[in-house]
């Protein structure tokens, strides 16, 4: 088993930080945190992956480091690229530094990038991986999923009452949660590159799909599956500078029910650099992604309160039975003010 020194765990730490912070900022790159320990195990350096085409969290932490980076030690959220692509090679960067030890999380599931660790031992460079491993996995879910499977990480987001109604029966649903959940959605909005919602939504509620988090500066694509091109020119959504995209089905492709065909949403939006997108709304779009088996987390924020009747969060999913259930692994309940967020993964069928 490898072994690693106080100051290594505590630079991983730190990396992964920097990491979780470039979330929503990078895409289609990865969001990876990078510090640089000088040969007495002192922090020299560090730094997270610039927006896309800007240097990558090695490079901006080797240069925070200096001369100091000689004899050091690297140590990164994610295995170092060994490809020129916007930049070049991570692994020639550090050879350059002359970095005596590289330590990193994760391997590279991209087989373009990969192979950073064959390269550097190939240098005479130390390698180890496997320090904080489990931590490293979840703060790159969404990019790592998205490489694998050539389409974004989705998350359904929803909020409703504990008997599960997103609206009352004269459809208000202003304001279901509390102020602090909402900051909370608004956090995990600025995570994503593209937040996607149905006409239903847009026509009922009008909504903005922005970010409001005190300093962010960024926001997602906004998408809305429209099939029929019906929203409206003074739409909230087409307003400001974020920019929009109205997904037709004469642009996107129809499927058998003549709606936007999900798949080729998605695969369209993998090919604009989207590697995370949040389903806002509404019930029948959401549905529609469940049936599919498009979901790949679902985040519900659930107020104590009861409406009795009204619009449901979820419509139809393709479940007949309870045998058919879309069966989930919860991964995370936390209190939010009076709220709950809940978290949870589809689960592995057998």
């Amino acid at each position: 088993m490898t072994e690693f020194s106080t100051a290594e765990r505590d630079a991983m730490d730190r990396a992964l930080d920097l990491a979780a912070q470039g979330l929503g900022s990078t895409s289609p790159n990865p969001s990876v945190g990078a510090v640089i320990l000088a040969a007495d195990g002192t922090v020299a350096g560090e730094g997270r992956t610039a927006p896309v085409g800007g240097p990558h969290a090695e490079v901006v932490a080797l240069a925070a480091a200096g001369e100091r980076a000689r004899g050091g030690t690297a140590v990164v959220t994610l295995e170092p690229c060994d490809h020129t692509g916007r930049t070049g090679p991570c692994t020639r960067a550090l050879i350059a530094a002359g970095v005596a030890r590289v330590v990193y999380a994760v391997a590279d599931p991209n087989p373009l990038a990969a192979g950073g660790a064959e390269t550097l031992r190939a240098e005479g460079v130390e390698v180890a991986a496997g320090l904080g491993e489990d931590r490293a996995v979840q703060v790159s879910r969404y990019w790592r999923t998205a490489v694998r499977r050539g389409r974004p990480y989705v998350i359904w987001k929803y909020a409703a009452t504990l008997d599960g109604r997103s609206a009352a029966a004269d459809g208000t649903s202003k304001w279901i949660t509390s102020e602090r959940a909402r900051a909370d959605v608004h956090a995990l909005r600025g995570e994503m590159d593209a937040i996607i919602a149905g006409i239903g939504t847009v026509l009922a509620d009008d909504p903005a799909l922005t970010v409001r988090v005190p300093g962010l500066d960024r926001s997602p694509l906004r998408v809305v599956v429209d099939a029929a091109g019906r929203t409206p020119v003074g739409a909230r959504v087409r307003q400001g500078d974020v920019p929009t995209w109205i997904a037709t089905a004469a642009e996107v492709g129809a499927g058998a029910d003549g709606r936007v065909d999900l798949d080729k949403l998605l695969a369209a939006l993998y090919g604009r650099g989207v590697r995370a997108a949040l389903i806002e709304g509404g019930p029948t779009l959401a549905g529609a992604f469940l049936a599919a088996g498009l979901v790949d987390e679902v985040v519900g924020y659930l107020a104590p309160k009861v409406l009795g009747e009204g619009l449901m969060a979820s419509g139809p999913a393709g479940v007949s039975t309870i045998s058919a259930a879309i069966d989930l692994e919860h991964v995370d309940v936390t209190r939010i003010g009076p709220d709950l967020r809940i978290t949870a993964v589809p689960r592995r069928r057998s």
